[in-house]
C-alpha cells in the first residue's frame, strides 16, 4: 500500500504542476492576445506586417511633413515681408489752406507701409484753382519740404491700432 500512497502522491504533485502550468499558459496567452491586439492598432491599416517597415514608413512621412511645413513657413515669411512693404496705411488731414476760402477743402493724404515708405499727395483748395502735389516718402522723410499738414498726415498713416 506503501506503492500506491507514493504514485498516489506522485501523480496528485504532477497533477498540481500540470495545473499550475495549465494557469500559467493561459495567464500567458490572455498577455499575447491583449499584445496582438496592440500591435494590431499599431500596425493599422498600413498594408505592412513587419514593425521595422511601419517605423520606417512614419519616419519618411515625417521627414515629408517636416519638409512641407519649412516649405510653408518660407512661403509665410515671403507673404509676411510683403505685407510690410505694401503702402496700406492711410491718413487723412484737411484743413484751411487760404482764408479766403470758409471750409477745410484742402487735404492732405499720406500712404505709407510699416516701414515708413509711401507718398503723401496734397491738394490745395482755392476759390480761383486747385493745387495737387505728390511727394515720395521713405522712412519717414522726403526729399521735398514737408508741410505741417503733410507731416500730420503721415503722423496719422503711421498710428498703430
Amino acid at each position: 500500500m506503501n506503492d500506491w500512497n507514493e504514485q498516489t502522491v506522485l501523480a496528485a504533485a504532477f497533477g498540481i504542476v500540470t495545473l499550475i502550468l495549465l494557469i500559467w499558459n493561459l495567464a500567458l496567452s490572455l498577455q499575447l492576445g491583449k499584445l496582438t491586439r496592440k500591435y494590431q492598432r499599431l500596425v493599422g491599416d498600413t498594408g505592412v506586417q513587419k514593425l521595422d517597415e511601419v517605423i520606417q514608413a512614419i519616419h519618411a512621412h515625417l521627414a515629408k511633413l517636416d519638409k512641407t511645413q519649412q516649405d510653408h513657413e518660407g512661403a509665410l515669411q515671403k507673404h509676411e515681408r510683403r505685407l510690410t512693404l505694401m503702402k496700406g496705411n492711410v491718413g487723412v488731414h484737411r484743413f484751411n489752406a487760404f482764408s479766403d476760402t470758409g471750409s477745410d477743402l484742402s487735404f492732405s493724404i499720406a500712404i505709407v507701409n510699416e516701414e515708413e515708405d509711401g507718398v503723401v499727395l496734397t491738394g490745395l483748395y482755392s476759390r480761383e484753382q486747385t493745387y495737387l502735389y505728390a511727394k515720395p516718402i521713405a522712412k519717414g522723410q522726403s526729399a521735398y519740404m514737408l508741410s505741417q499738414e503733410e507731416k500730420k498726415a503721415i503722423s496719422l498713416a503711421l498710428q498703430r491700432e
